[in-house]
């Protein structure tokens, strides 16, 4: 099983949006992602509650049952089609995937 970790820490202001509100459609559009992508195994998203300099604001924590699958999943058009928002909304991005 592999787990992919991703956060990302947003612009104040961005797409028309403040950060809590691209905050809230990144996780919208994520959390509709397993019911069109079949290699998801779990998926869920927060948003941060904390508010420090050194928190980040969304959080994704996903798995996958090996590396093809969070392969197809990365390279999958409706995943593009979100990180292509996330793209133009976030300020960094840092991950980590690992074998569980």
């Amino acid at each position: 099983m592999i787990k992919h970790i991703v956060m990302w820490k947003l612009k104040d202001f961005s797409n028309g949006n403040d950060k809590n509100q691209n905050a809230q459609i990144i996780k919208e559009r994520l959390e509709k992602l397993p019911e069109i992508i079949e290699e998801v195994s779990f998926l869920e998203v927060g948003i941060d509650i904390s508010n420090t300099s050194s928190s980040y604001d969304v959080v994704l924590c996903s798995e996958f049952e090996s590396e093809e699958k969070l392969k197809a999943y990365a390279t999958h058009p409706e995943h593009l089609k979100i990180v292509e928002f996330i793209t133009e909304v976030k300020e960094e991005r840092i991950v980590v995937n690992y074998i569980v």
